[in-house]
């Protein structure tokens, strides 16, 4: 079975214990990479991040944006959407299919 995990900070994560996803807590720049780091040592397919979290670790979410796995997914944390991952999907959107098909007016 593959694993999934979260990043972000305590009170936006902590719900997702209940449905089986491991979290890490994580505040700091360095914290957030090391995470992201071990996480894809330790073969989880999907890692969900927090916006905020996301905003501190964009190169190394980078790094691993076009490997096939883990799939990095930007979520709102518990102050609300930023709009990053909506962002995310539509660059991902437009590099698959070569136009902007989710494009907002």
């Amino acid at each position: 079975m593959s694993k999934i995990g979260i990043i972000g900070d305590k009170d936006s994560i902590m719900g997702f214990l209940a449905l089986g996803i491991d979290i890490f807590p994580a505040y700091t720049q360095e914290d957030i990479k090391k995470t992201i780091h071990k996480l894809v040592e330790n073969e989880y397919a999907i890692i969900y991040i927090t916006e905020e979290a996301s905003l501190k670790a964009g190169e190394t979410i980078a790094r691993y944006k076009d490997l096939e796995l883990p799939a990095i997914i930007v979520i709102p944390g518990i102050e609300g959407s930023m709009g990053l991952g909506m962002n995310e999907v539509r660059e991902s959107a437009k590099r698959a299919i070569g136009a902007d098909i989710l494009f907002s007016e």
